[in-house]
């Protein structure tokens, strides 16, 4: 049962659902959530902001001993927000800061450190509490100029990505009043603009610390509400998700295009998921799902997750302003270029974050999603639908739609069994899916039947079906070179956790 420490109960808002956004009914009401959503203070965002663009540059290259400029000085206040949010909970937040050298085409020749700010709000020991469950929210602190390699010149990015580490923060400060069977992590990353470089050491440090990442979400460009080209959209943000997983093989590939699962990845399921949550509980605030990892040429922190075979997705604003992004401040023909805070809307980033927090409480507090689940149903009229239990489920729901719709559309609840019959539904013509329950009623993503949508870990398979070590490989990605020495994983091949930022 979820515990609250101090926040006041709010009264149930009314629920407002656009045609647009439909999203299946919810089995159970959870005021938590509104109060939740009611708790996030757009005031303490724009501080936030505010306080990180005062550094002048967040440059991953930028200083690190300076008291009030660079890099490092954010650092040490990212942590410091932690602290204080910890010390009002009763020491519930552990701060790491895992680091690594890295070198490649956006480092010096000879490499640099890159080192996460990182909060950990461990989970209560519970039934649900199985297998080290983790929630992973990020956001990356460091920014850039036109120059990708200027660490020197002012670079505020206030909505690239002060905003999502406000969002973060906030989202750390809310949800550290409540008590949750799984964890929650909050990252601070750093060297995204230089090659994703600090989601890639969180990742790593997941599964060196034997984390099983249900979720990652990504904030990243999250606060502006007004596009480049005109377009004004304050109700709305999207969610990226991949279609297939970004680790399956050749075999799974083969089996996934005849029988389906290329739109029902569990991040995809975790997009899905966030749309439910807002129209049950966000006031006229929807999420729009996009059906790709990532916006068009770019990326961001979430695909190291992927990578490492973790389901993500990356929260961004519905509309970018082109101008604001990558630019050196600066007017040029009456145009203003350059990423400041007069940008962001704090209103709209608001709305983000509760999103965030809802979204990281609802999926804490659910039973993880029914795992082994299969499917059967070949030339006949029904279709039986098997799973292993999930540890803290009271019960189940089977859900199924239409092969070109993007929401579960049909439900059935299962009870307490690990199987149900589907009578009259045909395999044929109906994608599939289980989700959990608890005896609160609080309700996990819906899971695909096989690989294809399996909240398990994949891991990249080398030869003979065993996983790929992808430290170093991956670690470097597009642009990487080779590692210049462990640095942090001198010692058990984990990154530090005890350095000062």
């Amino acid at each position: 049962m979820l515990r609250i420490r101090s926040l006041p109960m709010l009264a149930a808002a009314s629920l407002v659902t656009a045609v647009a956004f439909a999203a299946p009914p919810p089995v159970n009401n959870h005021p938590e959530l509104r109060e939740m959503a009611g708790a996030v203070k757009a005031s303490n965002l724009h501080a936030t902001d505010a306080a990180l663009v005062g550094f002048g540059t967040r440059h991953t290259l930028s200083t690190t001993t300076s008291k009030t400029r660079g890099i490092g000085a954010a650092r040490r206040w990212v942590a410091a927000q932690f602290e204080m949010i910890s010390k009002g909970c009763g020491g519930c937040l552990e701060i790491v800061t895992p680091s690594q050298v890295f070198t490649g085409e956006r480092m010096p020749k000879d490499g640099a450190e890159v080192m996460d700010v990182v909060a950990i709000q461990q989970g209560s020991s519970s039934a649900m509490d199985v297998a080290n469950r983790v929630i992973v929210m990020t956001a990356h602190l460091d920014s850039r100029r036109s120059d990708v390699m200027d660490a020197t010149g002012d670079s505020p990015g206030a909505n690239d990505d002060a905003a999502g580490v406000a969002a973060l923060i906030e989202t750390a400060r809310v949800l550290s009043k409540y008590k949750f069977p799984a964890t929650l992590v909050y990252s601070a990353d750093s060297g995204e603009e230089q090659g994703l470089f600090g989601g890639k050491i969180i990742a790593q440090y997941a599964v060196d610390h034997g984390w099983n990442v249900e979720a990652n979400l990504n904030n990243d460009m999250v606060g502006n509400s007004h596009g480049g080209n005109g377009a004004y959209d304050p109700h709305t943000i999207r969610v990226f998700s991949e279609g297939t997983k970004t680790n399956e093989t050749l075999q799974q590939a083969a089996y996934r295009r005849y029988h389906g699962g290329g739109v029902d990845s569990p991040s995809r399921n975790i997009a899905r998921y966030m749309q439910s949550l807002a129209e049950q509980y966000l006031d006229d605030f929807h999420v729009r799902m996009v059906y790709r990892t990532d916006r068009w040429g770019r990326s961001g922190d979430q695909v190291p997750f992927l990578e490492q075979g973790f389901p993500a997705v990356r929260l961004s604003e519905s509309n970018e302003d082109y101008d604001r992004q990558h630019q050196n401040v600066r007017v040029e023909n009456g145009v203003h270029y350059g990423d400041v805070i007069s940008g962001v809307d704090f209103d709209y980033l608001a709305n983000v974050t509760r999103l965030d927090a809802i979204t990281m409480a609802s999926l804490a507090m659910a039973p993880p999603p029914p795992s082994d689940l299969g499917v059967k149903g070949a030339v006949a009229y029904d279709t039986t639908l098997s799973w292993k239990p999930s540890p803290g489920a009271a019960s189940y729901n089977a859900w199924w739609r239409e092969t070109t719709a993007p929401q579960w559309q049909h439900v059935q609840n299962a009870g307490d069994a690990d199987s149900v019959v589907l009578k009259n539904i045909i395999l044929d013509d109906w994608f599939f899916g289980v989700s959990a329950i608890s005896k609160d009623g609080w309700e996990s993503p819906v899971e695909f039947p096989g690989f294809a949508g399996s909240f398990a870990r994949s891991p990249k398979l080398g030869p003979g079906g065993k996983p790929v070590d992808e430290r170093y490989p991956r670690l470097f990605g597009k642009f990487g070179g080779g590692a210049v020495g462990p640095a942090s994983w001198q010692t058990g091949g984990k990154p530090s956790s005890g350095r000062t930022p």
